[in-house]
This record gives C-alpha cells, sequence and structure tokens, in this order.
C-alpha cells in the first residue's frame, strides 16, 4: 500500500490568502520565523513611490505628473542642443529639468523648449571617451570601477577602503587627465549576483530548504522566481549563493504557490539545472502539456528525475492542509526538492508540491501549475 501524501520539503508554516493560517509544519523542519516582516504592498507606480522613497500621496503624484511633462520637454530640448546635446538631468525633489550643452550657442533653443540649460566641457559623450580609455587600461588591483557622473561632468574611480590603489598607474595607462576624474573610496566590494536557475536549493530562515522552481520577474521588473507556498510564509527571508530575497507571495493550504522577490544579488536565467544528467534546459515558455506527455523535474535534494502526467485537477489532503488544482505525475521525489522545477521539452509546466514514495522505489509526485501563479501576481517567465 502506498504510503500517505507528505510535503516533499523541510519546509515552514504556512499563510494562506493573506490570512495566518496554523498548518504544522513537516515532522523533522524547522519552524518558520516567528515575527516574520511583512513587505508593504504596492500595486501602482505612486503607492511603490511612497514605500520606497518615503513619498506622501500627494508627493508621489505630483513626481509621476511632473516626470512624464519632462519627458515630453526633454525630448524638445534635445532635439534643439543637437550635436552640442550633453546629457539630461531631473531633480525629483525640485521637479526641474536641465539639459546639458557642450556649447553656449544651444542654451537659447533649450531654455525656448521649456528646459534649464548648463554648459559642459565632456557632457555624454565625452564622458564615455574617458570610460572607454580607462576600460582599455583594464583592471587595477583595489580599483572597484569608474563611471561617469554627468551632473558634475567627471569620472568617479571607486577605489576599495583601505587597498593599496594605484590610481596614478591607471590614468597613465589609460592616457586619461587626473583633472577629468575624482576618486572616492567605498567599502563595498561589488560581487556577481547569485544566478537564478530553476532547481537549484534555496533556504528559509538559514534552517529549512526548497528548491526553486522558475526565475520570474514581477509587473515592476523585479528579480525572483515562482516555488512552493509550503516553503515560506510571506515575509520570511531566502539565501540563495550570495543573493537575498523575501517570500512576496505565499498561499498554502488550498494552494501550493509562492513568489519570492530577489532584495539583492538575483541575476536571472531562463536554465533548469539538470545536475547529473547534463546540461541546463532552456525555458522557452509556459505551453501546457496535454495529460500524458513526458514531464522532468529538477529538485536540490535527488537532482533530475522524469515520468509522465497522470491527471490534472487532483486534491491532496496533506497532514499540513488540503491543496486544490494540484497536477499528478509518476516521477520520484523527496524532501528538499519542494519548489523545484516541473518542465515537459522547454515548456515550463509547475513547481514540486509534496507526494509519496521516493527516488529509491518510486512513488507519485504533485505540482502546482505555473502558469495561475504567473497570471494570477503579473509575472513574467524568464525565457
Amino acid at each position: 500500500m502506498r504510503a500517505s501524501p507528505i510535503i516533499s520539503a523541510i519546509g515552514t508554516g504556512a499563510l494562506a490568502l493573506g490570512m495566518s493560517v496554523a498548518a504544522a509544519p513537516t515532522a523533522g523542519a524547522a519552524p518558520a520565523p516567528q515575527n516574520p516582516t511583512e513587505p508593504a504592498e504596492a500595486t501602482t507606480m505612486a503607492e511603490a513611490l511612497e514605500r520606497d522613497l518615503g513619498l506622501n500621496e500627494a508627493e508621489a503624484t505630483d513626481l509621476i505628473d511632473a516626470q512624464e511633462s519632462a519627458l515630453d520637454v526633454d525630448a524638445e530640448a534635445t532635439e534643439a542642443a543637437g550635436e552640442h546635446y550633453g546629457g539630461s538631468l531631473f531633480d525629483t525633489e525640485t521637479h526641474d529639468l536641465t539639459v546639458l550643452v557642450t556649447d553656449s550657442a544651444a542654451v537659447p533653443g533649450v531654455e525656448a523648449a521649456g528646459a534649464e540649460a548648463a554648459v559642459v566641457e565632456h557632457g555624454v559623450e565625452g564622458l564615455d571617451d574617458l570610460i572607454s580609455d580607462l576600460d582599455s587600461a583594464g583592471a587595477q588591483e583595489g580599483v572597484v570601477g569608474w563611471y561617469p557622473e554627468v551632473e558634475n561632468d567627471t569620472v568617479v574611480i571607486e577605489t576599495l577602503e583601505g587597498a593599496d590603489a594605484d590610481v596614478d598607474a591607471l590614468l597613465s595607462s589609460a592616457g586619461v587627465d587626473p583633472a577629468d576624474v575624482r576618486v572616492e573610496t567605498t567599502d563595498e566590494a561589488p560581487e556577481v549576483y547569485a544566478n537564478i536557475v530553476g532547481g537549484d536549493a534555496y533556504t528559509i530562515g538559514g534552517s529549512s530548504r526548497c528548491s526553486v522552481g522558475f526565475p520570474a520577474s514581477d509587473s515592476y521588473g523585479q528579480p525572483g522566481f515562482v516555488t512552493a507556498g509550503h516553503c515560506g510564509t510571506t515575509g520570511s527571508s531566502v539565501s540563495i549563493g550570495n543573493g537575498s530575497g523575501v517570500f512576496s507571495q505565499s498561499v498554502f493550504p488550498g494552494n501550493d504557490a509562492a513568489f519570492v522577490r530577489g532584495t539583492s544579488n538575483f541575476s536571472l536565467t531562463n536554465l533548469v539545472n539538470r545536475y547529473n544528467s547534463g546540461s541546463d534546459v532552456a525555458v522557452s515558455g509556459s505551453t501546457q502539456a496535454p495529460i500524458g506527455s513526458q514531464v522532468c523535474r529538477s529538485g536540490s535534494t535527488t537532482g533530475w528525475h522524469c515520468g509522465t502526467i497522470q491527471a490534472r485537477g487532483q486534491t491532496v489532503s496533506y497532514p499540513q492542509g488540503t491543496v486544490r488544482d494540484l497536477t499528478r505525475t509518476s516521477v520520484c521525489a523527496e524532501p528538499g526538492d519542494s519548489g523545484g522545477s516541473f518542465i515537459s521539452g522547454s515548456q515550463a509546466q509547475g513547481v514540486t508540491s509534496g507526494g509519496s514514495g521516493n527516488c529509491s522505489w518510486g512513488g507519485t509526485t504533485y505540482y502546482q501549475e505555473v502558469n495561475p501563479m504567473l497570471n494570477s501576481w503579473n509575472l513574467n517567465l524568464s525565457t
């Protein structure tokens, strides 16, 4: 007789439809954070500005209106400046638009278009030339990088605090005048982002582990990934490689779906990890495969396994709660694979929910369909 279905993850408690639900975690699981910090919801641009820039409702609305007007003025002023155009600056506090020019003869036209004008020596093209010269000189130990600072018509070279950076050697090699640059020190050393790949492991709250479903971005372009809802409650922190994130959406029981929004060092891919079974699979869409189709699963415990789609719309009564509209498969899975990718060919299908059995003697595994998540939360699958 087949064992009863269990949540196939070292999981946590759950939050269903925004309401706290006392769902017991899987045996042996670490508890969810007791007081997760719930992020403020922002469904409009104005609400996002209020949340992230500390504006009130009127200030946010005024800023949006002013910026939209500035775009029209900027287009006209840029055309008026012609070959002497040196860049554009918008002040979010004063709402002033300043168009830089490299010749005073262009000032009247810019001002007639409704923008303020300022004469600079380099402008964006001149600064780009300086950047190219520095790029050609190559990396210098202790130098973090360099960028054009348009508002001050200079190039900023960042050096790591405490490092013995020979900026003079860099400038000499690049043939750049020291008067054209400004050196700043920083205590932040840049590092490559964590590549978000389907099936890779991530940890919740520093203790429990699940697997990435599919990389996706939200309606504001913020990177993240879909996964299983039972892996973490809304507000739970996530670590993956040197990246971090937070569960911004999580539903369980009822459904078993979640979206983790990256807060630091997330770089999306369109890949699913096949572990020891070959190179990564590229995702090109999310067309639903017919029942009977081949489907494969990627997870951080057992890697890559395949089987067939047996049924859709199954209701499963886990000890932690009942989940509806799951898809039944003959693919095996084990704890820690939860949230991982189910894919048919190059088409994303869903994220691992739970099941019975293991990858030694087989079993039944269920997944939550991916398209309802993408549509409900206005997410863009990384393809």
